[in-house]
Parts: structure tokens; C-alpha cells; sequence
């Protein structure tokens, strides 16, 4: 129905400087046979999404007891919801039933499985001593949480999606890549807005504050993406030469390092760790990426002002 097996993995990939090993050889194998099974079942894309919201949303859920069968069974389910945000994405595209509300449902739904395992470990911390002191978390769980969170968590996997369709750009140009702009969707919802309420409409408004967040972000890449004209394929070789020591970054700053750490916080039964993990370990990693990136687009800029 699809094609060689191996030749549909394979076209799934988008780059090898931007593929985690674990995606490779794990998570996208398995999503391409959930979705090439859900293809031939009938099931659409957007199904395979909803199913995949609920299931990781009760692994989150789940994480809030702490015995281990509990945090084993929401280990499970998180992987499962994990494979079905590999499935929905490839079955769209073998499908081509792409989609507006796919792709609003398609970003929603990390965003519910982590926000409901922040509420879950704040309540599973609530009653629990802090290491040391013996004074119970309470409001210091939830101030944890929320700093883990909102501070750090969201602003790594935005700049890592960034950073990581700007190197596709450079690598692909826009085919291969999904480099968006605030000004662009800003467009778009405008010319949207005088025709009512839609998906449409409600995708590009929470889409184009994403954007605009990446590019605040980003000031000097900003200025150096303004000013390249048309020089973008002569300065292509040089920007993927200082990019490519940065992409294990991008990967380490979304989804499978953040839970692999969970899941040990969670099963040993310290479930402070995994918050803690995110400010400590992924936050100045993260600030580290964001200074060498910004740092590379100076000295472009600067070599490129010279030749002028």
C-alpha cells in the first residue's frame, strides 16, 4: 500500500545532523508501523493524536502516586504516547491528510502530558519532607515545578525547535524545512480574522506567539538572517559547519532526555530529582547552545560585513 518499509523510514528522516539515535532506532521504526497498521485499519492521523493526548495525559496523571507499579504503568503509557506523536505525523504524511487541526492538536499535545506531570509530582511532593531540612515541600513543590516548567522546559524545546529547523533551512532551504516568522503567521491571522471563528485561525494565533517567542530569543540570529540577501547559499557551508556541533544539543533539549530522567526520578522514588534535573543540568545547557549560536551569527555577520 505504502511502499518498501525501509524506504518509508528512511524518507521519514530529515537530516542526519538532526536525528537523535534514539529516534532512529527506536521511536520512528516503531511509529512507522503503528501508523502504516492504523492506515490500513482506517484510523486518521488526528485519531492517532487525541488517543495519544489522553494516554499521556494519564501517564501524567499517574505519576503523582509513588509506588513503583504505578510509575512502571505510567513509564509504559508515556512511550506509547510518545510512538503515537511519531504515528500521527508519518501516517499524515503517507496519507497526505495533513491537516490544520493535526498540526494545532500535533504541538497541544506534549504540552498536556508534561503540564499534567508537573501538577502530578507537585501533588506527590506536597506532603513529602525536602531532603535535609525535613520540612515538607508544599509551596517549595510547586514553585520547584513551576520554575522546571515555564522558566526552563518551554523555552529549551521552542529554541531547540528553532535551532533545528534553521540548520534544515541552511541544509534544505524551505522544502526540508518548517522555519517560520512572526510577521508571516501575523499575516496570515490577520487575513484569517475577518472571516470568523476557525481551527485555522486558532492555530495561527497560539503559533505566531510561538514564533515570536523563538525570535525573541534570538536576537543576534535575527539581524543576521535579515541582512543575508542573497548570499543565504554562500554562507550556508560555514553557518552548517558552526551548526552541526549544536544539533545534539537541540536533541538533548526535548523530549527523550527530560524522560529518561522522569522515569529514574519517578521509579526510585525522588521525584524532586526530575525538576531539579531540568534547572541544573538542562537549563545551562541550553544557555550554552543559545551562546554559541548567537556567538556564530555575530562572527558570520561581521566576516560577511568585511567582504562588502
Amino acid at each position: 500500500m505504502y511502499g518498501s518499509y525501509r524506504e518509508l523510514l528512511r524518507g521519514s528522516f530529515k537530516s542526519g545532523d538532526t536525528e537523535e539515535w534514539l529516534d532512529i532506532w527506536f521511536t520512528r521504526p516503531i511509529g512507522l508501523a503503528m501508523a502504516m497498521v492504523c492506515g490500513r485499519l482506517g484510523i486518521t492521523p488526528n485519531a492517532i493524536t487525541l488517543a495519544g493526548i489522553v494516554i499521556g495525559a494519564v501517564a501524567g496523571w499517574l505519576f503523582h502516586y509513588s509506588d513503583l507499579w504505578h510509575n512502571a504503568l505510567a513509564v509504559v503509557l508515556l512511550m506509547v504516547a510518545n510512538f503515537c506523536d511519531s504515528a500521527d505525523g508519518q501516517l499524515a504524511r503517507l496519507t497526505n491528510q495533513k491537516t490544520v487541526l493535526g498540526r494545532l492538536l500535533d504541538g497541544f499535545a506534549s504540552d498536556v502530558w508534561f503540564f499534567c506531570i508537573y501538577v502530578s509530582l507537585v501533588w506527590r511532593l506536597w506532603n513529602e519532607p525536602m531532603p535535609l531540612v525535613g520540612v515538607e515541600w508544599k509551596a517549595w513543590g510547586f514553585l520547584l515545578c513551576a520554575v522546571a516548567g515555564f522558566r526552563c522546559h518551554a523555552t529549551q524545546c521552542a529554541l531547540a525547535d528553532y535551532y533545528r529547523n534553521i540548520h534544515l533551512w541552511f541544509l534544505k532551504g524551505d522544502a526540508g524545512s518548517e522555519l517560520d516568522s512572526y510577521a508571516k503567521e501575523q499575516r496570515i491571522y490577520d487575513e484569517l480574522s475577518r472571516k470568523g471563528w476557525s481551527f485555522e485561525r486558532v492555530y495561527h494565533f497560539f503559533y505566531k506567539g510561538y514564533c515570536k517567542k523563538q525570535e525573541r530569543l534570538t536576537p543576534c540570529f535575527q539581524t543576521f538572517f535579515g541582512a543575508l540577501g542573497g548570499h543565504a547559499a554562500n554562507v550556508a557551508p560555514r553557518f552548517l559547519a558552526g551548526s552541526r556541533p549544536l544539533m545534539p544539543f537541540t536533541n538533548i533539549l526535548t523530549h527523550n532526555t527530560r524522560a529518561f530522567a522522569l522515569f529514574v526520578a519517578a521509579l526510585i522514588n525522588i521525584p524532586w530529582l526530575y525538576p531539579l534535573f531540568e534547572i541544573v543540568v538542562l537549563h545551562p545547557l541550553y544557555l550554552y547552545m543559545r551562546d554559541r549560536h548567537e556567538h556564530l551569527c555575530v562572527t558570520l555577520m561581521n566576516k560577511q560585513n568585511d567582504k562588502d
